[in-house]
């Protein structure tokens, strides 16, 4: 076996042996990462992660079982072509929203990250809140970090079968139950359950509560840091939005090396003069990391700012009678320079956080306008391109169009239909139309125009009011064309 020596990007090196296998003379650079066996913590960090934990899932699987106005408060119907979000309906012409959304996501994302590092991967990802519900469960069958380390190397025994058993039971119990809430937001849940009752689930439906919840399964069962240490396109851009004023998790280098152990009697003094720093080098800070990095080695790209060393780090410090802070959440400059937490502070109010602050805002204004501002229907027009402009009774000239109304209420509407643009045209059937709640309809519009109309193409506009609020008009374009 020969030995490669590899730079980390915190500065350490590695020694990663290659393997070569004596029959084939091929050498394997690749090296198998060792299971992590995450030790349970508890803190401040801790609670505040389980309190996301309860926040996100509460509302994912409770949000699909909220009635309002008859119907399921949140769903996206996708056979219908309506998106009801509590009291708003909205149609594939809505699409905007979904875009607007994303950018706030992502610009959000992207001033998290400026300020406070991955607050959003140690807290909210979904792979982290589920990774800590499928450890959870873990730690409750199969016991703590060295009662499953010793579970697994022992032999199988019947208590072995069951305790690992039961654990892939609850994991595919809780896997399952997600994939099928993930389906109750785009087939009502209610239907949805009583089809999973009567084991009439549709091949889409059935393919859809397999698919997600065996990806939950997977992804928080087995795959765990393997997401977001090499799947996970966040951990590898990351670094293009943090500078020296990114608060992150740090280890005070100064205050802790040299590392070693030390009675718990020596005063600071006396360890001082052996050299050896705070951190009494026991190695907690590794053992509850999900990701199996040592913070001491400095920041990487695998650290998701979840704060357990932190937490764990407190806790020796207590045990030792040092002061906390070893470890903790701190910028490169407030460990440089020895910056106070109302420093540091002051140094989030940066071009760049001002910058992504200022549009973030420009855009949730916008968005939040625009919808409080849109009108309760929709409209479109099409020229009939099947019908010809023709000439009829009286020497008069028609055109037939098409048009759509939309209406985004859950009550039913009546609208009224004008045209506008040349002065003798009319529209028939000159009628009030009636659209059922939430519903839209094609409705087929014979307009004409007197004789004496120069031939060509001539502006149109259709103007459709509501009856019941004459003041909201939605106007849309057409064209008129009378034949040489």
């Amino acid at each position: 076996m020969a030995l490669s020596n590899v730079q980390s990007a915190a500065g350490s090196t590695r020694v990663i042996p290659i393997t070569v296998d004596d029959s084939s003379g091929l050498a394997s650079l690749y090296l198998a990462d060792p299971k992590i066996y995450a030790r349970s913590v508890s803190g401040w960090f801790s609670r505040w992660r389980w309190v996301m934990v309860f926040a996100t899932q509460l509302v994912f699987y409770g949000l699909p079982w909220l009635a309002i106005n008859n119907r399921q408060a949140m769903l996206f119907d996708l056979a219908s072509r309506r998106f009801y979000i509590f009291n708003l309906v909205l149609y594939p012409q809505d699409l905007i929203y979904l875009t607007g959304l994303l950018v706030i996501s992502a610009l959000s994302l992207f001033l998290f990250t400026a300020v406070a590092g991955r607050l959003w991967c140690g807290y909210t990802c979904p792979q982290t809140v589920y990774t800590e519900i499928f450890m959870w469960v873990e730690r409750k069958i199969e016991g703590d970090r060295i009662a499953r380390m010793r579970l697994d190397k022992a032999p199988w025994s019947l208590n072995k079968i069951w305790r690992k058993s039961a654990k892939q039971a609850a994991w595919i119990a809780i896997g399952l139950w997600t994939g099928f809430t993930f389906v109750g937001y785009f087939t009502p849940i209610r239907e949805l359950a009583g089809e999973v009752t009567r084991f009439a689930l549709g091949p889409w439906e059935l393919f859809w509560v397999l698919f997600y919840g065996f990806a939950t399964y997977g992804n928080a069962g087995w795959m765990r840091e393997q997401v977001c240490k090499y799947m996970c396109p966040y951990a590898r851009f990351q670094s293009a939005m943090f500078d020296r004023d990114t608060l992150t998790v740090t280890y005070d280098v100064d205050r802790g090396e040299g590392r070693g152990s030390r009675p718990r009697s020596d005063t600071p003094a006396q360890y001082h003069a052996k050299g050896l720093g705070d951190c009494i080098d026991c190695g907690l800070c590794v053992q509850v990391c999900p990701t199996g990095i040592d913070i001491r080695n400095g920041l990487q790209y695998e650290c998701i700012s979840c704060s357990a060393c932190i937490d764990v780090c407190n806790g020796v410090m207590d045990k030792m009678q040092y002061p906390r802070g070893l470890i903790r959440n701190s910028t490169e400059n407030g460990v440089t320079q020895k910056l106070s937490q109302v420093h540091m502070l002051r140094r989030i109010f940066r071009p760049r956080v001002m910058v992504y602050t200022a549009v973030l805002c420009a855009i949730a204004i916008g968005m939040v306008w625009s919808l409080l501002t849109r009108s309760s229907f929709k409209v479109d027009v099409q020229r009939d391109r099947g019908s010809i402009a023709r000439m009829v009774g009286q020497g008069m000239t028609e055109n037939v169009y098409r048009m759509q109304i939309m209406n985004a209420t859950e009550k039913a509407q009546t609208y009224v239909i004008r045209v506008a643009g040349l002065d003798s045209a009319r529209v028939l059937p000159e009628l009030a139309v009636a659209i059922d709640p939430a519903s839209s309809r094609w409705i087929p519009l014979h307009v004409q125009v007197s004789p004496g109309v120069q031939a060509g193409s001539h502006p149109l506009t259709f103007i459709v009011s509501s009856q019941a609020a004459p003041a909201i008009e939605v106007v849309e374009k057409s064209v008129f064309l009378v034949p040489r």
